[in-house]
Formats: structure tokens, sequence, C-alpha cells
């Protein structure tokens, strides 16, 4: 599995791009909201139960991070980036979180 070093976990299924795309839709709107980070972590991370998957866990914070940087980005935009590129590219979403491969 990719450490967060070497960029986000990839998706394995287009199930997951699909969830994916939802954490993006959440993450940005908490960001547009300006609900602050360590307090939308933790929303997050109850709506999407991460602590039971380090993998989930780590794609989400990836996520949350992207959708804190990218403040030119609408949460439309920035959700269905990441879905095309989820799809596009295996499961891999690096282009759109900031890492390179």
């Amino acid at each position: 599995m990719a450490s967060t070093a070497l960029g986000a976990p990839r998706a394995e299924s287009p199930q997951e791009c699909t969830v994916a795309a939802d954490m993006a839709v959440v993450a940005r709107s908490l960001a547009e909201e300006q609900i602050q980070r360590p307090k939308a972590g933790a929303i997050m991370s109850r709506i999407y139960d991460t602590e039971v998957s380090e993998r989930g866990k780590e794609l989400m914070q990836q996520i949350l991070d992207a959708a804190y940087i990218k403040k030119d980005s609408s949460t439309r935009n920035f959700a269905e980036e990441l879905f095309v590129a989820c799809l596009k590219n295996e499961g891999d979403m690096d282009s759109v979180l900031g890492h390179s491969a």
C-alpha cells in the first residue's frame, strides 16, 4: 500500500472511486464553510467510519488536505476531478490530491 509520502492510497474499485468523490464533496464543503481542520477531520471520521481502516483513514486525510488547499476549486469541480482521475488512472488520484506519481 502506498504511504502518504508516496501519495494517496489507490482506489481498488469503481465503487471506491465513488466513495472518494463523496468524501471530496464533504471535505470541500467543510473547507468552504471554514470549519477548522481538526474538527473537519473528526466530522469526516464519524461519517465514513475510517477508524476501522488505515487505508480509508489515510485516503480521507489526503482528500481533506487537498480540499483545504484548493481554494480556487468549487465543491463540485473538486469531486468531479477526483472521480474522473480515479476512474481514468486505475484508482490513482495523486494528480488531483497534489502528489507526483
